[in-house]
């Protein structure tokens, strides 16, 4: 659920602690209230029994008689059925001395009655069902009326009073802790938000960087980052440095070689017999192989260089209209159909180079026409770069499976009759190979050969 996403981690770990948080908070404000409430309550019933026991203390007798009282404080223990209680019963056999005129000859369940041992003169409180089916808290008091044995004197209060009191504090809190959390978790986003706002400064900067519009990170960044950016910029720099240098020394090793290969080369020319013939061979091989390996050097230092980025759809629309002038005598139908966004990672070059030989092969075995599409095809994983596809279709012969594989190494002409070197495919597979790319060869929906060439994109 969090994945490698940093802002979405924080909030989730702030939204998680912080309803976590509020839910305890909330549970503990509303058991906290219920007990304060349950003791006012039972405060409340308390005092209507310490006035039932001082208006009975003086009025019996040794029979047991009691004359009713004559006011509790409470209305409702005159209406009936009211929830409201009291009642006056012996504890040796359980018999009603006098009981409230709400209990219309119901019966009040005691706490006793569950077989609790109150002792003299203890108080017991618990929760019972009474009549009507009302929730009742009950307060209970054993008292011994001289001369009269011990009597059980219990009032009870309609708890759905205490439940509905609770009830509404709840949903109050449930209100304002929900509030509460709201605010919270807006902060929360915020506060991710603005302290990652450095960080999608520097993607951006990043971008830039890759795309050739500036050189370095630039403007400010938390005084956190500062060594980071000044690193990463001091890095830039010393690759930057170390890509110029290579290609020196590339350069230095191509005329070192290419000087001393011309001289045999001429020598050799010069000269009459097998052995100047067979040195002519062996040098043209040796100057093909120094051209191609310095390539592949100049190449795979290149892609290393960050802000070497090229537009795609210029150079396939300047190839595309040479390929017309130079096949013009064949008539050939080239479509185009090339994003003007796509951006190529690496040299024009090397782009050229690559796009011309796969288009100029298609020309020269298709019959009425070719088709070239670039599209961009999303990273297939997660921090990984876009990349550039481009088809390249014609309507000719096309190939078969075993002929496609041959046409990609070097040397392999499949046609003798069609001008060529057999280097062409070769070439642009090791190059895209070299920008971490690929070319494979299709069946195109033209019927002839498809050529997918993936590079990187930007």
């Amino acid at each position: 659920m969090i994945g490698r996403s940093l802002a979405r981690r924080l909030f989730v770990i702030a939204a998680l602690a912080g309803t976590l948080t509020l839910l305890v908070a909330g549970i503990a404000l509303v058991t906290t209230y219920r007990a304060s409430a349950e003791r006012s309550f039972d405060d409340r019933l308390a005092v209507h029994l310490d006035a039932l026991v001082a208006a009975l203390a003086n009025q019996s007798d040794a029979a047991g008689t009691f004359q009713p009282p004559d006011d509790l404080g409470e209305a409702r223990f005159e209406r009936p059925l009211s929830g409201w209680y009291w009642v006056v019963r012996r504890a040796a056999d359980g018999r009603v001395a006098l009981a409230s005129r709400s209990l219309v000859g119901e019966v009040l369940p005691l706490p006793s009655d569950a077989g609790l041992d109150l002792g003299r003169h203890r108080v017991s409180r618990a929760y019972l069902d009474g009549p009507d089916g009302q929730r009742l808290r009950v307060v209970e008091r054993t008292v011994d009326f001289d001369g009269t044995g011990l009597w059980h004197l219990a009032v009870a209060g309609n708890s759905g009073e205490l439940d509905g009191d609770v009830a509404a504090f709840r949903l109050r809190t449930a209100l304002i802790l929900g509030l509460v959390g709201l605010g919270v978790t807006l902060t929360v986003v915020i506060q991710v938000r603005l302290a990652l706002a450095p960080l999608e400064r520097m993607r951006r900067a990043l971008h830039r960087i890759r795309a050739g519009e500036t050189e370095h990170f630039e403007g400010e960044v938390p005084d956190e980052m500062a060594p980071f950016v000044h690193d990463l910029n001091a890095l830039i720099d010393a690759n930057r440095q170390a890509m110029d240098r290579a290609r020196t020394h590339v350069g230095n090793l191509a005329h070192a070689l290419k000087t001393p290969i011309s001289v045999l080369t001429n020598e050799a020319r010069a000269a009459d017999g097998p052995l100047a013939r067979h040195v002519v061979e062996q040098t043209a091989l040796m100057r093909e192989q120094v051209q191609h390996h310095l390539d592949r050097a100049r190449i795979a230092a290149q892609r290393r260089v960050i802000g070497v980025v090229t537009e795609v759809a210029p150079v396939v629309e300047r190839l595309v209209r040479a390929m017309r002038r130079i096949h013009e005598d064949k008539g050939l139908a080239v479509d185009l159909a090339v994003d003007a966004a796509l951006r190529f990672r690496g040299e024009r070059e090397d782009l050229e180079e690559a796009l011309g030989n796969l288009v100029d092969n298609a020309c020269k075995w298709a019959r009425t026409r070719v088709r070239v599409a670039a599209t961009l095809e999303a990273a297939a994983e997660r921090g990984d770069s876009p990349r550039l596809v481009v088809l390249v279709d014609d309507d000719g012969p096309g190939l078969g499976p075993e002929e496609r594989a041959h046409a990609l190494q070097r040397g392999r002409r499949l046609d003798e009759t069609v001008p060529g070197s057999g280097l062409g495919l070769a070439i642009v597979a090791e190059l895209a190979a070299l920008y971490g790319g690929a070319l494979t060869l299709e069946t195109a929906p033209l019927g002839g050969l498809r050529c997918r060439l993936v590079l990187p994109a930007l």
